[in-house]
């Protein structure tokens, strides 16, 4: 009996059964897909005009270019850093459901 080669096949199918998201050749292309999201997201910002919802109280910076973009983004990230704030609170022990 020779485990290292039983080893080996098993890494070897472990390494095909990988999901298409975990392959290191994908890398690149998923950079380049959610980039060119992330630019179709943004190139509208140059067709379309938009309106001042605030405009009355000097308030101007909702039409500033990309705002819906950056917003956004910071709505997100600020979620998540609550949310691992949070967590630091409300988690439990490895052992909670052992007990």
């Amino acid at each position: 009996m020779n485990t290292s080669t039983d080893e080996s096949q098993t890494q070897t199918s472990q390494a095909e059964r990988r999901h298409w998201l975990y392959r290191s050749e994908n890398l690149p292309k998923l950079w380049f897909v959610q980039i060119a999201i992330l630019v179709l997201a943004v190139l509208p910002e140059f067709f379309v005009h938009h309106h001042q919802y605030f405009e009355e109280d000097g308030f101007t910076l909702d039409s500033s270019f990309g705002f819906y973009a950056w917003y956004g983004f910071i709505a997100c990230a600020g979620m998540v850093a609550l949310a691992k704030i949070l967590g630091i609170f409300l988690k439990r022990k490895d052992t909670y459901y052992d007990e």
